[in-house]
């Protein structure tokens, strides 16, 4: 059963359409804890004062924004509630635009809409209006107090909403500074037909399940080797090379011939991280289980041996008192 995080309406003019919003996307990757190497204790984070180091109690910690260097405005947080948008739960449909228009650089966070309460007909409409006319819907949302500039469009039998980034977000190419000989550039016809056949022979239907995260399958498969060798260590407590290559490009001809002359394989696999996330991962993968479900039972078994060894020592020491006093 999807998982539905909002319900409210898509609305324009005088339509309404009763929705639910449901995330189209799920984030997967390593959770690396930091722990004491000296004692293996989890490390977690402290507030402090950056000053004087000392450790700093949540009441005493208030919310500033910088306005000159080194000076702040202290915001409290009831004027940080007052300033959130007023939530709708309604996708408010302002101006509808030319799909081609949207630049994928602001696509930010896609979610499914589905109709609710018996909104399954002019969910339809809208759907097959946006179709035919190659249209989608600019839209303004409120989800979790933060406001949201948004694009409604057709998926298959499905809308879908796409978070947008505002336009103050978006860097402009301007920012890149490029050279004007990769603005306009003059270029060898004969290179650029050969970069054209290269793109045909390479080209194939996009696959996503063809590509994989191989950096979370290899440090998953280190995780689940180390546990059957019996390399756990117990956490007390409450509580990456990167393989970057660069290629100077001195023959664009030669490299074309070459490339041409080979036999056309995959595309190659993308650069991975170095396993840090912005975020917390929602998912961890299943083998973490199994590593835990190992480690416990490893841990049974030390725990077993311990309890043995200190039986025998305790039945061996009262056997030595008993044989003391029949001596005397």
């Amino acid at each position: 059963m999807p998982r539905t995080i909002w319900k409210g309406a898509v609305s324009f003019g005088l339509v309404h359409i009763p929705v639910a919003l449901v995330p189209a996307t799920t984030r997967q990757g390593i959770d690396f804890d930091w722990l004491d190497k000296r004692s293996m204790d989890r490390v977690g984070y402290k507030r402090i004062n950056k000053t004087t180091g000392e450790d700093i109690d949540s009441e005493n910690i208030v919310k500033g924004v910088e306005y000159e260097k080194g000076h702040y405005v202290v915001i409290s947080d009831e004027e940080i509630r007052a300033a959130h948008p007023k939530a709708t739960q309604t996708v408010d449909i302002v101006a509808f635009v030319d799909a081609k228009d949207i630049s994928f650089l602001y696509i930010d966070t896609p979610y499914y809409l589905t109709p609710d309460r018996r909104g399954e007909k002019v969910y339809a409409l809208l759907r097959e209006t946006l179709i035919q006319t190659g249209k989608v819907g600019i839209a303004n949302v409120v989800l979790r107090n933060k406001q949201h500039l948004a694009v409604v469009m057709p998926l298959g039998k499905a809308l879908v909403m796409n978070t947008l980034r505002w336009a103050d977000e978006v860097r402009g190419v301007e920012y890149l500074e490029m050279k004007e000989e990769a603005l306009t550039a003059d270029l060898n016809p004969r290179e650029l037909d050969m970069a054209k056949r290269l793109v045909e022979d390479m080209t194939e239907k996009w696959k996503p399940d063809q590509y994989k995260d191989t950096f979370q399958d290899q440090i998953m498969e280190l995780v689940e080797s180390k546990a059957r060798e019996g390399k756990l260590e117990a956490v007390g407590g409450p509580e990456e090379a990167v393989d970057r290559r660069s290629a100077d490009v001195i023959d664009l001809t030669e490299l074309l011939k070459r490339s041409l002359a080979a036999k056309p394989g995959k595309a190659a696999p993308r650069d991975e991280d170095d396993g840090e996330d912005e975020e917390a991962p929602q998912e961890k993968a299943p083998a973490r289980k199994t590593a835990a479900s190992k480690a416990a039972g490893t841990k049974s078994k030390t725990a077993a041996k311990s309890t043995g060894g200190t039986t025998r020592k305790t039945s061996a020491a009262k056997s030595s008192s008993s044989k003391s006093k029949k001596a005397s």
